[in-house]
């Protein structure tokens, strides 16, 4: 019913920026939180940034004031603008959004992109 991609990643030396987009598509569904999470080799997926439907943002601690997040409603978009990069960065980052059916009856659902590789190094 829903499906996400997202593109942006790629090879930046230390200190560049990138930015990550990711669309969704399909029908009869809205959006509510979406955000984009990454996980680097031998660790666990961890959460980078959250907005709501609202505008409000979550931020993972090493990230904030380097990495914003945003949306654009009508277009069922939501972009990482990456800043200040440093090598621990490197990871696969996957872009998450939560949904709402509105068929009846409404139901909720998680979807998941299927990754890009971010990749910071000299």
């Amino acid at each position: 019913q829903v499906q996400l991609v997202e593109s942006g990643g790629g090879l930046v030396q230390p200190g560049g920026s990138l930015r990550l987009s990711c669309a969704a598509s399909g029908s009869m569904f809205s959006i509510n939180t979406m955000g984009w999470y990454r996980q680097a080799p031998g660790k666990q997926r961890e959460l980078v940034a959250t907005i709501t439907g609202g505008g409000i943002t979550n931020y993972k601690e090493s990230v904030a004031g380097r990495f914003t997040i945003s949306r654009d409603n009508a277009k069922n978009t939501v972009n990482l603008q990456m800043n200040s990069l440093k090598p621990e960065d490197t990871a696969i980052y996957y872009c998450y959004c939560n949904t709402r059916r509105t068929l009846l009856p409404p139901t909720w659902n998680d979807y998941w992109g299927q990754g890009t590789q971010v990749t910071v190094s000299s």
